[in-house]
C-alpha cells in the first residue's frame, strides 16, 4: 500500500493532463466530422467516433495495466517484443490486407490491426536496452552499425508492404543516437544524402555530379587551407577533359557527356586517393568516399523512387517539388485542406459547424487530415492552442528524459519524444502543403485504434518509467 501511494505521487500529472486534453480534443473532432442527425444511434459501433470512444477506454485500461506492472519488466522484455514485432510484419507481408494499396493490416473480426505502428514502441525499447547496455561505447563502429540495424529491419520490412510514411518515421530515432553520442558528422553525412535526394529529383545526375565535384574540391581546399590543390584539381580535370574532346571530335570515343563526365571522375578520384595514401591525408581519403558514396546514392534514388514507392507517393512529391501540377488529382486533397484550414479563419466556423470537412471536400478527414478540422472549426486560435499544448507535451517529455537516473529510461524518453515529434511535423506540415502527403497519422487525435493504443502505451510506459526513477535503477 505505501508503494502505491508513492507511485501516484510520483506521477507526472502535467504530462498526463496533456495527453487527456488532447485525446479529447481529438475525440471531439472526429465526432464533428462523423456526426449526423441521421444516424440511428450514438452509441452503434458503425460510427468512428463511437469506435474512438471504445478504444480510449481500451487505451485507459492498458495505462492501469502499466502501473500495476513493475517498471522493471519494461527493460527484461525489450528483446523478446522486438522478436515477436518482427514476426508480425513478416506475419502481415504473407497474411495481412491491403488497405489503401498498402499491404499493412491483419484483420481480425471487425477489428483492423496494424503491427508497423506497434513495432516502433518495441524498437524503442529494445533501443534503450542495447544502447544502456554495459559496454556499449557510441565510438565503436560495430556498435552503431547494431544499433542501425536495430532501426532499420523493422523499417525496411514496413518498406516492403509497401508503406513509405511508416517507414521514414523510424529516421527520427537518429535523434536518439545523437543524445547519447553519436558523431554529429554522421548526422551530417545522412543530412547531406537527404538534400542530395531530392537534388535528384529536381535536377538532372550530369548536373548534380558537376555540383558534387565542385562541393568536394572547394570543401577540401577550405579544410587544407591550400588554394593550390584546387588549382591543381580544375588543371587536372581540365586536361582530361581536353583529351575526351579530342578523342570524341575524332570518332574515337562515345558521345554521351555523362559516360565523359563519370569516367573525368572517375579518374580524379583515383589520383587523389593515390595522392592521399602518399601523403597520408586522412581527410583527402574521407572525402573521396563521401564523393563516391554520393555518387552512388543518385543511382539508388532514381530505383528507390521508381521501383520502390508508389505512383502515388511519387506524384505527391513531383507536386510539392513543383515538378507536376495535378489540381484534380494528387494534388486535390492538399488543396482542399489548405481551403479547409484557411476558411476558419481567426476564430473558427464553430464546433460542428464545419462545411469543408462535414461535406468531405477533404478526404481523411478525420484520419490523416484530422488537423484541416482543427483549422476550419477552431480556427487560427484554435490550432495555434492545440500546437502550443503539443509543444508543451514534447518539452515535457524532453524534461522528464533528462531528470532520469536510468540511462535505459532516458533513451527510452528520447525515443518516445523523436516519434511524436516526426508525426506531428511531418502530419501539421503535410496538411498546409509543407510536406508531401506520406499518410502518417496525428498521434492522439487521428481516428484508429492501432495507432491511438500504440502511441498510449508508448507514453505511459515512460511516465511509469518517470515514476519509479527513484526507486530503481535499470
Amino acid at each position: 500500500m505505501k508503494r502505491q501511494i508513492s507511485l501516484l505521487s510520483n506521477i507526472d500529472w502535467l504530462s498526463v493532463i496533456l495527453y487527456v486534453i488532447l485525446i479529447t480534443f481529438g475525440w471531439l473532432n472526429i465526432f464533428a466530422v462523423n456526426y449526423s442527425p441521421n444516424n440511428s444511434t450514438f452509441f452503434s459501433l458503425e460510427h468512428r467516433y463511437t469506435m474512438q470512444f471504445v478504444w480510449i477506454l481500451v487505451s485507459w485500461f492498458f495505462v492501469l495495466l502499466i502501473f500495476v506492472i513493475d517498471s522493471r519488466f519494461f527493460s527484461f522484455v525489450a528483446y523478446p517484443a522486438y522478436g515477436l514485432g518482427i514476426l508480425l510484419l513478416v506475419a502481415v507481408l504473407i497474411i495481412g490486407t491491403a488497405i489503401h494499396s498498402s499491404k499493412s493490416w491483419i484483420v481480425l473480426g471487425p477489428v483492423n490491426i496494424q503491427p508497423s505502428e506497434f513495432t516502433k514502441l518495441v524498437t524503442i525499447l529494445v533501443l534503450a536496452k542495447y544502447l544502456s547496455g554495459y559496454n556499449f561505447k557510441m565510438n565503436r563502429a560495430k556498435n552503431i552499425l547494431v544499433a542501425l540495424l536495430i532501426v532499420f529491419i523493422p523499417a525496411g520490412l514496413i518498406m516492403l508492404q509497401p508503406d513509405f510514411g511508416s517507414t521514414i518515421v523510424y529516421g527520427a530515432l537518429l535523434i536518439v543516437l545523437y543524445r547519447e553520442g553519436l558523431h554529429g558528422g554522421i548526422l551530417l553525412f545522412i543530412l547531406i544524402m537527404a538534400i542530395i535526394f531530392l537534388l535528384t529529383l529536381i535536377i538532372s545526375q550530369f548536373t548534380l555530379i558537376l555540383i558534387l565535384l565542385c562541393a568536394v574540391a572547394i570543401a577540401y581546399t577550405v579544410l587544407k587551407k591550400r588554394v593550390a590543390i584546387l588549382l591543381t584539381i580544375i588543371l587536372f580535370a581540365g586536361i582530361l577533359t581536353a583529351i575526351f574532346s579530342v578523342l570524341v571530335a575524332h570518332d574515337l570515343f562515345p558521345h554521351d557527356k555523362y559516360l565523359i563526365l563519370l569516367l573525368i571522375t572517375g579518374i580524379c578520384c583515383i589520383a587523389s586517393l593515390i595522392y592521399a595514401f602518399i601523403t597520408k591525408a586522412r581527410e583527402l581519403f574521407l572525402i573521396v568516399f563521401i564523393l563516391i558514396a554520393a555518387i552512388g546514392f543518385t543511382y539508388s534514388v532514381d530505383y528507390v523512387f521508381n521501383n520502390i514507392m508508389k505512383e502515388h507517393q511519387r506524384n505527391r512529391i513531383n507536386v510539392i517539388l513543383g515538378l507536376e501540377s495535378d489540381p484534380y488529382g494528387y494534388e486535390y486533397n492538399v488543396r482542399q485542406s489548405k481551403i479547409a484550414i484557411g476558411s476558419g479563419g481567426f476564430v473558427g466556423k464553430g464546433f460542428m459547424q464545419g462545411t469543408q470537412t462535414k461535406f468531405r471536400f477533404v478526404p481523411e478527414q478525420s484520419t490523416d487530415f484530422i488537423f484541416c478540422t482543427v483549422g476550419e472549426e477552431w480556427g487560427f486560435l484554435g490550432s495555434a492552442a492545440f500546437i502550443l499544448v503539443y509543444i508543451g507535451l514534447l518539452i515535457r517529455l524532453i524534461l522528464l528524459g533528462e531528470r532520469q537516473r536510468s540511462k535505459f529510461s532516458r533513451i527510452y524518453g528520447y525515443g518516445v519524444v523523436s516519434i511524436l515529434l516526426f508525426h506531428f511535423a511531418v502530419n501539421v506540415g503535410m496538411t498546409i502543403g509543407l510536406f508531401p502527403v506520406i499518410g502518417i497519422p496525428l498521434p492522439f487525435l487521428s481516428y484508429g485504434g492501432s495507432s491511438l493504443l500504440a502511441f498510449t502505451i508508448m507514453l505511459f510506459i515512460f511516465i511509469r518509467l518517470d515514476a519509479s526513477r527513484k526507486t530503481y535503477l535499470l
